[in-house]
């Protein structure tokens, strides 16, 4: 976090259903492959500091946010 922030990081781009880095979905944590709706950890806290955060599948709404900044 201290490193996005020293760098004013606007976005972050992570791996989604990770259960640090899912931005829509993540894993149960139950071993199955079972996806659950929700945000890993990683991106709520960057969330909270203000940083959008995508998932690698979010390509054209990735495009859309770093053509509005």
């Amino acid at each position: 976090m201290k490193l996005a922030l020293e760098h004013r990081v606007e976005v972050a781009i992570l791996k989604q259903d990770s259960p640090s880095c899912g931005s829509l979905f993540i894993y149960d944590g139950t071993f199955t492959d079972r996806k659950v709706p929700g945000e890993g950890t990683t991106a709520e806290l960057l969330r909270k500091h203000g940083i959008k955060v995508f998932g690698e599948d979010q390509l054209d709404e990735i495009e859309r946010e770093l053509d509005r900044l």
